[in-house]
């Protein structure tokens, strides 16, 4: 199965051209380094490319100020990560083992050197995800999640971690390496923490605030406008921002959990033209985000959008949850669909703690070796039993119909037929929970055979019901019964994607009647931006 990067151990190096190194020598300055001395301190923004003309680098691991990894930085190399192309802090520094010399080139003018020569851009990217990919594989870098199995707020930073590349590592909460970091950075031992570097640490924190002091939560400015403001990052959401990037559109993408949206939750996707081995959502739409802000597309996550409004100029002010307004000529709705929930007692409390609704590898780890559970019978819940399958003891796919032929693609459910850890029941229905602190069991209706069984489980998997995510149009726009938003013919758009209202448009699963494939919603966010451009230019 592809990933969302090459494998920098294996990959060719390809070094920056003459014309590129001169490009960098104009727009930046030179700087003298003494053996020891910081180049870029973890934990800080990266707001320079370091390009080493002379002597050596090493990498810093944050937690311990020793040299990360087994490889050094020598002449015609650079330092950095994706974390330079989102404006983030990184999650390593870099220090000279001898006398160096580099080209210091701020990152702005970086960008746009990059937007001006293609063939320069295209290495520095093909590095920079790369590197982050090893880092994230190798789990030996980024923050430290102390306590994972104590803390529900860890769990769901670990998930966010994973969905969104974030290279973590995990200690015990009662192992004296956590107790160590602890002190170093101020805290009590046994208190959960994410630990950035050895002097900063977050007690117990939410994505939101991991987020928000990595930069991934990005300081919207007062004054900052957008011509398009685009709510979602799911697959039809990231092809929007790459496009718009692409036709010199200023773009804003926010998203409410994780880059990849649902189909993010998908571990496996095998039948989107051009991976013939198969990729997971979420490394399919880290790629696009890679290209979006290659072109200076802006993402903020997660963050969840509450209201839109019309400006008096003719634009739009999109409210988010933390109270902040994005300003916005336009707007893309982008925003998906979410499983449902289930009407069922102590469903909250589980959540995270034995309810999940994606299957990836930071949830299925909590059942391994034991029995799992999967409520659905759409793609989704078919790639998830088989992740699971990987790990767990055995898989039960539970699904309401008596079928699988029209909500799941043929080559997909011949697998979960086949499969020897997998069994698929129909017509049956989860009626209760059953648990202290996390999930232990659940009863399981047949309504075929008329009976209740009980089954043993670390973990129950929510793929059933779509959703659609509108109620914070603050009625902007018309939507159907269902709250799907109504576009082209329906609301005499001249787009298939024009909603009720100029200047707002809808695409992918959100939109009523749209075909619910990541292809679809990729396609749909491609296609809407050439009518963006025509809107935003005509409004001038």
């Amino acid at each position: 199965m592809e990933s969302f990067a090459a494998d920098l151990a294996t990959m060719v190096r390809t070094p920056l051209e003459d014309t590129h190194v001169r490009a960098l020598s104009r727009a930046g300055q030179e700087v003298h380094l003494a053996a020891g001395e910081m180049a870029h301190r973890p934990g800080e923004v990266l707001d320079v490319f370091l390009y080493v003309l002379d002597g050596e680098l090493e990498a810093v691991d944050p937690a311990t100020g020793a040299r990360y990894g087994g490889a050094t930085l020598g002449p015609t190399q650079f330092f950095g990560d994706t974390s330079f192309l989102y404006g983030a802090r990184s999650l390593s520094g870099a220090r000279a083992v001898r006398d160096s010399r580099l080209l210091s080139v701020p990152r702005d003018t970086l960008l746009r050197l990059m937007s001006e020569m293609p063939e320069m851009s295209d290495i520095i990217v093909t590095v920079f995800a790369a590197r982050r990919r090893r880092i994230v594989e190798s789990r030996e870098g980024g923050l430290v999640l102390v306590g994972v199995e104590d803390s529900r707020n860890l769990r769901d930073v670990a998930a966010f971690a994973g969905r969104n590349h974030l290279p973590c590592r995990e200690l015990a909460l009662d192992s004296a390496d956590a107790a160590d970091l602890a002190r170093a950075c101020g805290h009590d031992a046994g208190v959960p923490l994410v630990v950035f570097d050895r002097s900063f640490a977050l007690a117990d924190p939410t994505p939101q605030a991991v987020a928000e002091a990595l930069g991934l939560d990005m300081p919207l400015s007062v004054d900052a406008a957008y011509d398009v403001a685009i709510v979602g990052g799911g697959p039809g959401g990231v092809a929007a921002a790459v496009y718009a990037g692409a036709e010199g559109l200023s773009a804003l993408v926010l998203e409410e959990i994780a880059i990849g949206g649902q189909a993010g939750t998908s571990s496996r996707i095998e039948n989107y033209m051009g991976f013939p081995t198969g990729i997971s959502g979420a490394d399919l739409v880290a790629r696009g985000e890679i290209q979006a802000m290659k072109f200076g597309t802006r993402f903020a996550m997660p963050r969840r959008a509450v209201a839109l409004a019309d400006r008096d100029d003719g634009g739009f002010i999109v409210t988010l949850d933390n109270g902040r307004e994005v300003r916005a000529g336009s707007v893309v709705v982008a925003t998906g669909v979410q499983y449902r929930k289930l009407p069922l007692d102590m469903l909250e409390a589980f959540e995270g703690a034995g309810i999940y609704y994606a299957a990836t590898e930071t949830e299925a780890r909590f059942c391994r070796d034991r029995d799992a559970a999967v409520i659905g019978g759409g793609n989704s819940a078919g790639q998830a039993a088989m992740y699971l399958a990987r790990t767990a003891r055995h898989v039960h796919l539970l699904v309401r119909g008596t079928s699988l032929a029209a909500s799941m693609s043929d080559y997909l459910s011949s697998r979960l037929a086949a499969h020897s850890r997998i069994t698929i029941h129909y017509r049956t229905e989860v009626t209760a929970l059953h648990g202290d602190h996390r999930l232990e069991a659940v009863t399981i209706r047949d309504r075929a055979a008329g009976q209740d069984w009980r089954l043993a489980t670390g973990g129950l998997f929510v793929m059933v019901g779509a959703a659609p995510r509108t109620d914070w149009l603050s009625g902007c726009v018309d939507l159907d019964a269902k709250g799907f938003v109504l576009t082209g013919e329906a609301v005499g758009g001249e787009s298939p994607y024009a909603t009720s209202h100029p200047g707002i448009f809808a695409i992918g699963d959100v939109r009523a009647g749209s075909v619910k494939r990541v292809a679809s919603a990729v396609g749909e966010g491609s296609v809407v931006i050439s009518t963006v451009w025509d809107y935003v230019n005509r409004r001038g």
